[in-house]
């Protein structure tokens, strides 16, 4: 059976905004969840929490900032335990490979005692052009403490596919399904594919932690300094240099390769 209403947390968000798209155009009745939604739903706000859930039979949950943050466990402990009292059937979690705090933030979900898939997914494709590494690509030098450890990037349009089969489909109960692409790259052989694609010069710098801390910190505040920091000194050791079959299991396809990403991204003018 077909959950009647889906709340999306983070409708406004990479996967979110997606999903929510998905699942509007496939006639399945969706509720944004969003601090501008009505009725909101604000993660820095619990008292919004219950009108959210209200009515709800599923939802998508993507923390924010990160789960990463040490604030994660305790929001989903939280949120979990209100879905429950909602009467909500099904969640579905967004969480990322190799990291303690969304593997705590996995068992918080998977004890709760309601019906759920779990989506780890590796850094999404869409970093370079809609987050948090945008305007290096831009700027042309993308600096990170990632030496030469490969990633199998995933690109978000997968995830959002995945999540939708999950927030609609019973066989997906008590999944967990690891989302990668179907091949490593460094940071140096995306920074030359983005280039490529681009028609404009892109390049990878490797930098120590405490370079990347120093620069963050100057730029955007001490608190988002410390979490992704800490996030790239977590993941960025080579624990997640292998490629994973959560899309192939889902969707029956191969996940879509960072060539076809940059070169649509190119044509769609986001890196001039």
């Amino acid at each position: 059976m077909r959950p009647s209403t889906t709340l999306v947390i983070g409708s406004t968000g990479k996967t979110g905004r997606r999903i929510a798209s998905l699942l509007a155009a496939s006639g399945h009745a969706m509720r944004a969840g969003s601090r501008q939604s009505d009725p909101p739903f604000d993660w820095e706000q619990p008292s919004t929490w219950a009108r959210a859930l209200t009515g709800v039979d599923a939802a998508y949950i993507s923390y924010f900032p990160d789960l990463a943050a040490p604030s994660a466990p305790p929001a989903i402990e939280a949120l979990t335990a209100a879905a429950a009292e909602a009467g909500v059937r099904h969640l579905v979690l967004l969480t990322g490979r190799g990291e303690i705090n969304a593997q705590r933030c996995e068992e918080i979900v998977r004890d709760s005692g309601l019906s759920h898939t779990l989506i780890r997914a590796s850094w999404f494709n869409q970093n370079f052009s809609e987050g948090h590494l945008l305007k290096p690509a831009l700027s042309g030098m993308i600096a990170l403490p990632a030496g030469e450890v490969g990633e199998p990037f995933v690109d978000v349009d997968d995830i959002a596919e995945v999540a939708v089969a999950a927030l609609t489909d019973e066989r997906h109960a008590g999944r967990l399904y690891e989302l990668t692409g179907p091949r490593l790259l460094t940071f140096a052989e995306a920074a030359a594919e983005i280039a490529r694609a681009a028609d404009r010069p892109v390049e990878y710098a490797a930098i120590t932690a405490e370079q990347l801390h120093a620069a963050l910190t100057s730029a955007a505040g001490a608190d988002y300094a410390n979490l992704f920091t800490d996030l790239c000194r977590e993941v960025l050791d080579g624990r997640n240099s292998s490629v994973a079959h959560g899309v192939r299991e889902v969707l029956g396809r191969e996940p879509r390769d960072f060539t076809d990403f940059c070169q649509d991204a190119a044509a769609a003018g986001v890196w001039r």
